[in-house]
């Protein structure tokens, strides 16, 4: 009896905090991807995992973003690897070629 009421207790402990955290959604790291600069600006390499809502790619000392899904031309991981080359190393040049001004 006393072993089933500690496992019951320990259940009901672990449960809420699964719930309540934010990796009771999303798995582990699937592998990495390496972006490379289209203007010169060097390489990056991100850790990818499946997360609810798709995959994502982790920026460097960032949060997890989902890969972009705008393509179906693209293999299982070139939209992380875009996502992570647009969000990082080619930052100001993506956001020129998209017209972007938040001033």
């Amino acid at each position: 009896m006393a072993i089933s009421r500690t496992a019951l207790m320990l259940a009901l402990g672990v449960a809420p905090m699964l719930v309540a955290s934010p990796l009771a959604t999303a798995g582990p790291n699937e592998g990495y991807v390496t972006a490379q600069s289209r203007y010169g600006n060097g390489v990056v390499r991100a850790p990818v995992r499946m997360a609810q809502f798709g995959r994502q790619v982790k920026l460097p000392g960032g949060p997890w973003l989902y890969c972009e899904t705008n393509s179906l031309l693209f293999d299982r991981n070139r939209p992380c690897s875009e996502t992570l080359r647009r969000e990082t190393i080619d930052f100001w040049e993506t956001r020129s070629e998209e017209g972007d001004s938040h001033d």
